[in-house]
C-alpha cells in the first residue's frame, strides 16, 4: 500500500443524516474565529473535503466535520462542516454527531447523567447537553445560534412550476421554506426524487429574486437550502417536512436548522410562543424535537432561540488513503447520482 497521506474518519449519523467526524491527519486552519477558520478551510483545503464527499470515496448523500481547537476560552472544542456544495455556519445533525464522537471516543470526558459542553462553531456559540449512560450518548439537546424570519410570503417565480410563495428565515442557514402540501406533495419516501427536483428549483429561484443577508455577517448570504414543509400542526404536535440540499437530494434527517428556521416563522405569525414546542419528522420518519426557548435579536430584527434535541450514533472508524498514482485523488460527480444541478460548490454560482 502507498498513500500520500491517512485520514482518519469516525463514521456517524443522527437521525439517519450522515455526518461523519474527522479524528486524525489533517491540521486545523488558521483564523481568530471559527468562521474565519470555515473560509481559510475553503479557499485552502477544499481538496479534503471533495476527496471525502465525492466518488469514489463518499457520496452526495454524506457530510463530514473537521473538529478543531476552539478560539474561545469558554468552548471545549470547534468544529467546521463540510456538506455536497458549501460549508454551512452551522447544522443541527452534524452537532449531534460531532457531541456524540467527542464523548463516546473520550476526547471529552463524559459526565453522566449529562455532559453539558459549549461549541465553538462558524455560526457561533452553540451549547449543548448530552444526556448519557453507560458510555453512550442516548440524546443531545442544543440551545441553537439565535433564528430569525427576514420575510414572510416572498413571491418566486419558479421554473417549470410557476409562483410559490415562501417564507425566508435563518436557522443557522437561509432557508425558504414552501408549502408541500400547495405543491402536491404528502410527504412521503417514494416523493424523495421529486421533493429534491422542486427543493432545487426552488433554491435557485429564491437565490436569483430574494436578497437575503444575515444583519450581523453579510458573508451568510443568499438562500442555500429549502424545506417543504407540512402545514403546522398545533404546538406539541408533529409536522412533517423535507429539507431539499444543494445539489439537490433529501436530508434523511428532520434537519436541526430547519425546524429551527420554522420556529422562528411559526413566532413571527403569532403560532408559537417562548417556551412551546413540535416535532419534525423527516420522510423516513425520523424526529427532532424544537422548542421556542427565549426572546433575542439579530441587528434590528427579532429573533427566538431555538433548542433542537435528537440522536447520533457512531457507525464505524475509517481510514481514508490518496495513493499517489489514484487519478481521481479530489474525486468525481457524475449527474446520475449528483443531485441536479452538477456542482460541487455552490460558490460556483456567483462566479
Amino acid at each position: 500500500m502507498q498513500t500520500k497521506r491517512v485520514i482518519t474518519v469516525v463514521g456517524c449519523h443522527a437521525a439517519g443524516e450522515v455526518g461523519d467526524v474527522i479524528v486524525g491527519g489533517v491540521l486545523p486552519p488558521a483564523g481568530a474565529t471559527m468562521f474565519e477558520k470555515m473560509r481559510t478551510f475553503e479557499r485552502e483545503q477544499d481538496h479534503i473535503r471533495r476527496m471525502l464527499i465525492l466518488e469514489p470515496r463518499g457520496s452526495v448523500a454524506r457530510h463530514v466535520n473537521l473538529i478543531v481547537p476552539a478560539t474561545r476560552p469558554d468552548c471545549q472544542a470547534g468544529a467546521i462542516i463540510m456538506e455536497p456544495t458549501e460549508y454551512p455556519p452551522m447544522s443541527g445533525s452534524n452537532t449531534m454527531c460531532v457531541v456524540t464522537v467527542l464523548l463516546e471516543t473520550g476526547m471529552v470526558a463524559m459526565e453522566e447523567p449529562v455532559t453539558t459542553l459549549r461549541l465553538d462553531m462558524p455560526a457561533g456559540v452553540v451549547e449543548a447537553r448530552a444526556r448519557c449512560r453507560g458510555g453512550k450518548v442516548e440524546r443531545v439537546e442544543f440551545d441553537n445560534v439565535p433564528a430569525f424570519a427576514l420575510r414572510l410570503g416572498a413571491v418566486l417565480e419558479v421554473g417549470g412550476v410557476g409562483t410559490v410563495s415562501v417564507d425566508i428565515a435563518y436557522g443557522g442557514m437561509l432557508y425558504a421554506i414552501a408549502d408541500a402540501q400547495a405543491l402536491g406533495f404528502a410527504l412521503e419516501p417514494h416523493e424523495a426524487r421529486d421533493l429534491s427536483l422542486m427543493g432545487e428549483r426552488i433554491r435557485q429561484a429564491a437565490r436569483e429574486q430574494v436578497e437575503a443577508v444575515h444583519p450581523d455577517n453579510p458573508q451568510i448570504s443568499g438562500v442555500s437550502i429549502v424545506q417543504l414543509a407540512q402545514p403546522f400542526q398545533g404546538v406539541g404536535q408533529v409536522s412533517r417536512s423535507a429539507v431539499s440540499v444543494a445539489p439537490g437530494r433529501l436530508d434523511r434527517s428532520p434537519t436541526g436548522t430547519a425546524l429551527s428556521a420554522r420556529l422562528a416563522v411559526l413566532h413571527a405569525r403569532g403560532q408559537m410562543q417562548v417556551g412551546e414546542h413540535m416535532t419534525q419528522e423527516s420522510v423516513i420518519g425520523s424526529r427532532f424535537v424544537g422548542k421556542v426557548t427565549a426572546l433575542a435579536r439579530v441587528g434590528d430584527l427579532p429573533a427566538v432561540v431555538p433548542t433542537i434535541g435528537g440522536q447520533a450514533w457512531i457507525t464505524g472508524l475509517h481510514q481514508y488513503f490518496t495513493d499517489p498514482t489514484d487519478p481521481f485523488p479530489a474525486g468525481y460527480v457524475l449527474s446520475d447520482t449528483w443531485g441536479v444541478s452538477g456542482k460541487t460548490a455552490t460558490s460556483q454560482e456567483k462566479v
